[in-house]
């Protein structure tokens, strides 16, 4: 399949989340979120600035008046090529890059114009599952314990055999609660939920589910992941105040109260990067050693469903 996304582009995206996860990697341990936050950036958009195409920031680092650099609406690329749309995070885990922590990483999904859902920096209720499962056999609007003993019947397996993976939120003490009276595990995490809903589509990290609640942007940002793979995800937006009602319609939002499929939040196809910042679940972090750094970077098309590991090796 022809896509404007295929071949160098998509490699282009790999070195972008390379970079940045190389710049970000010199603040591992240092204890300044912000300054972990802004080698981040930088890196990221001197990266974009290089490469041939039509860049627009859908899903960045809030509105223009809240950040100087990769703001949402904000153009990047050269100017020349296909007209793209881009999810980002360029440090997803600025608390986990500071405290030296797992689960950092580098974070950037890109689609045609148009094909990302131009979400608004408020949370989101998630629920997501990986592939290779019938359409509709969980809900949001379900109790977690219940949709835990949808996915085990259909499964084949006890309910006590699923895993779930929560942010260790006090928000979350109900999904807890719910997902313990059927004996379900629960991975809980500090930080990186964008990286909670990609351990869905890993066997190996042993994550059945996913569920709560996190940034909408981190949303779709997972929902393209998820894309490339066949995964299920369903999200809603939730608002705490009329500063956020407004952020909202001011990205185009007029439901405010509607449930988005995965089809629906990245609803063209996609490329996902990620790149380890620090050794993770999923990937292992930036290593300097013997005069090369480094890095290990997971690809995910949606137009032909590939998935890929990049090592990368140059030197320091």
């Amino acid at each position: 399949m022809d896509s404007i996304l295929a071949g160098s582009l998509a490699d282009a995206m790999v070195r972008v989340t390379e970079l940045t996860a190389i710049a970000s990697a010199e603040e591992v341990g240092r204890g300044d979120e912000k300054k972990a936050d802004q080698a981040a950036v930088d890196a990221m958009r001197t990266a974009f600035n290089a490469i041939d195409f039509k860049g627009r920031v859908v899903i960045g680092e809030g509105e223009r008046d809240e950040a100087p650099m990769l703001y949402i609406g904000e153009e990047v690329g050269t100017g020349q090529g296909p007209e793209i749309d881009i999810a980002l995070d360029p440090l997803e885990g600025t608390t986990l890059t500071a405290k030296a922590m797992a689960n950092a990483l580098a974070v950037l999904a890109i689609a045609p114009r148009g094909g990302l859902l131009y979400a608004p920096d408020t949370y989101m209720d998630k629920l997501a599952i990986g592939p290779g499962l019938p359409e509709g056999v969980v809900d949001l609007h379900e109790s977690p314990a219940d949709n835990v003993k949808a996915l085990a019947k259909v499964k084949g397996v006890d309910a006590t055999q699923i895993t779930a993976c929560v942010l260790d939120r006090t928000r979350h003490a109900d999904i807890i609660e719910s997902l313990r009276s059927v004996g379900a595990r629960i991975k809980l995490i500090t930080d990186g939920d964008v990286a909670g809903v990609i351990a869905t589509t890993d066997p190996s990290t042993g994550v059945d589910i996913y569920i709560g609640q996190g940034g909408a942007p981190e949303g779709v940002l997972a929902a393209a992941a998820l894309k490339c793979v066949g995964g299920q995800m369903q999200g809603q937006l939730v608002f705490r105040n009329e500063e956020e009602r407004a952020r909202a319609t001011r990205t185009g939002i007029k439901d405010f109260d509607k449930t988005y499929t995965l089809h629906e939040l990245a609803s063209s196809e996609t490329v996902f990067c990620a790149t380890g910042v620090t050794d993770g679940d999923l990937l292992g972090g930036v290593r300097q050693a013997g005069g090369f750094i480094t890095t290990e970077t997971l690809v995910m098309t949606s137009a032909d469903g590939m998935v890929r590991r990049v090592s990368s090796r140059r030197p320091v």
